[in-house]
């Protein structure tokens, strides 16, 4: 991605008291949640700098791993107010005794993810796990010594977003250091082609580098295509020593395929870039949360991670009938959020 000028720096969260967006992750509360996902075998492969979201279900076998050290605590953090009409639909809750499973397709394999990735995605439990303070750890392991030197874990949500209109959002903390590319984002769900149908990054950053980027994709990286990108960069000089707060706002027309509609990305509360739905992308309803930890390949400049643990934490994740301050709120912050540029 290319660097953008004129980027709003981020500093501390924002420390706001009432009531919240309770965004961790997993479930004694879902609804409207799909049970069935296909292999994606119709997602067309590109080598270019992004992810690829092609996915064969196979992973080879895993050598025995050290015990790793459990992750740290998040602190509690204050939490932006809410609208008095806002109301969740979708609070997963992140409790070690329920299967990862239950919330969270497990996607498997080592064949580089189309950017040349290092990683083998398992379902082993040193790689995916809940933990007692009810969060969501994908952890990436780096053994030289094994076998299987880069293991790691990709998840899909069961819960769409289900709505033509609404709010997601999440804490989380982010593993920093060259090699490693933690990412939360979406795509629509199984089956679906790719880019047709549409890819929304509402955090990603990679090599340690303090910089969130934002960023919707409907075309391939090539001339034709150059207009089919919106790309928004972040700087958070802090991103490896604290807690962000990432959210994604939508309101589509119509519950239909290529309905018009507008979206905003917001960081730590606040609207970091705004795009129009695009004609011909799948309706919204229809797209699900992805959660990886990727490590090396096109995007890390070839750079691989040292031995030891990366740990990508996330709580309070949620689906909202409206975002924060409301739909009101929303179209102002439309109207005063700058727009992605092209690749």
């Amino acid at each position: 991605m290319a660097d953008l000028s004129n980027n709003n720096t981020l500093g501390n969260p924002l420390n706001n008291t009432s009531n919240s967006h309770t965004t961790t992750v997993l479930h004694h509360y879902r609804n409207n949640t799909d049970s069935t996902l296909r292999s994606i075998s119709s997602i067309q492969p590109t080598t270019m700098n992004h992810k690829d979201p092609t996915s064969p279900s196979w992973s080879k076998p895993q050598s025995p791993q050290p015990q790793p050290p459990p992750p740290p605590l998040i602190p509690n953090s204050t939490r932006p107010p809410t609208s008095s009409n806002t109301q969740p639909y979708w609070q997963p809750i992140f409790d070690p005794s329920i299967p990862i499973s239950q919330l969270f397709i497990q996607e498997t394999g080592s064949h580089g993810w189309g950017n040349n990735e290092s990683q083998n995605y398992t379902s082993n439990p040193e790689n995916c796990f809940f933990t007692p303070d009810n969060s969501l750890v994908l952890r990436g392991i780096v053994n030289s010594s094994s076998s299987d030197k880069y293991t790691s874990a990709r998840l899909i949500s069961e819960q769409r977003l289900s709505r033509q209109k609404g709010y997601l959002s999440v804490r989380l903390r982010a593993p920093c250091a060259p090699g490693i590319w933690p990412a939360f984002w979406m795509l629509p769900a199984q089956p679906f082609t790719w880019p047709n149908d549409g890819e929304v990054d509402i955090f990603e950053s990679w090599n340690g580098e303090g910089v969130n980027h934002s960023c919707l994709h409907w075309g391939f990286y090539n001339g034709e295509d150059w207009n089919k990108h919106r790309v928004v960069d972040t700087p958070i000089p802090d991103l490896k020593d604290r807690e962000v707060h990432v959210g994604f706002a939508w309101d589509q027309e119509e519950d239909v395929n290529g309905a018009k509609g507008r979206m905003v990305w917001y960081v730590d509360g606040r609207a970091v870039m705004k795009a129009n739905i695009p004609e011909g992308t799948r309706r919204m309803s229809d797209w699900r949360i992805i959660v990886n930890v990727a490590m090396g390949g096109n995007v890390c400049q070839g750079k691989l991670p040292e031995d030891g643990t990366y740990d990508f934490v996330l709580r309070d994740l949620g689906m909202w009938d409206a975002p924060v301050g409301g739909w009101d709120q929303f179209g102002r912050d439309f109207e005063e959020a700058r727009e992605g540029k092209t690749m």
